[in-house]
């Protein structure tokens, strides 16, 4: 137990504090959402309810939209460009193993099964990250799109003003306001990142090139 703990100990945590985090946010959100009830003359609603809510499904599925287009972005952006000196990138010649042909390891008993079958499913897994992030965030971004009109909606009712459909709430402001405020600070970290990695270290992350290296190495 000991030793899978630790092979899997990036994942545990990062899960763990995803957790936390997401309670702690659901009950902040419930709290802040009771608040504005009672300003408005309204009785409290229950966690449950709040749960079930435009406004917590909206939030929530504003910021995973966000990251998941980050990821996948970053994803293929490092496939075609480049930073000289960063790690988060590809050394400027190409990498002789992340850019090899994978069909040349058909019969290598030790490569994934995709591989070793070829043809369109080898052709889906030697693109698969990105498919799973262009899915997530189309997902994300339709639950937020729906989210988002039930707490229009909601917010439009308290004002004496029709409700909007998902469809219609697709051509508001306040949708693509939530979503361009979430996008831009995700390609800021990005470039952030790239930039700052050139000339800065962390020994031991992967995200650092080792502390002795020449600023112009690029690559891990």
């Amino acid at each position: 137990m000991k030793r899978w703990t630790r092979e899997h100990g990036l994942v545990l945590v990062n899960a763990t504090l995803f957790l936390v985090f997401l309670l702690g946010m659901a009950a902040s959100g419930w709290q802040v959402s009771n608040s504005d009830l009672m300003q408005h003359g309204m009785p409290p609603e229950s966690l449950g309810a709040y749960l079930a809510s435009g406004d917590f499904v909206e939030s929530l599925f504003e910021n995973w939209e966000s990251e998941f287009l980050q990821m996948g972005s970053y994803v293929v952006l490092t496939v075609f460009l480049f930073q000289r000196g960063s790690p988060e990138s590809k050394p400027l010649g190409g990498d002789p193993e992340l850019d090899a042909d994978p069909r040349r390891h058909a019969d290598d008993p030790r490569a994934p099964w995709p591989v070793r079958r070829g043809g369109w499913v080898l052709r889906l897994y030697e693109n698969s990250l990105l498919i799973l992030f262009a899915i997530l965030f189309l997902g994300a971004f339709v639950s937020h799109v729906i989210g988002g009109a039930a707490a229009y909606s909601e917010q439009q009712s308290l004002h004496g003003m029709p409700p909007v459909t998902p469809w219609q709430y697709l051509g508001t402001s306040q949708l693509w306001f939530e979503s361009f405020q979430n996008w831009q600070s995700e390609f800021m970290v990005v470039a952030v990142l790239a930039v700052a990695s050139v000339y800065l270290r962390q020994r031991g992350s992967t995200q650092s090139k080792a502390v002795a290296a020449p600023h112009t190495d690029t690559g891990g």
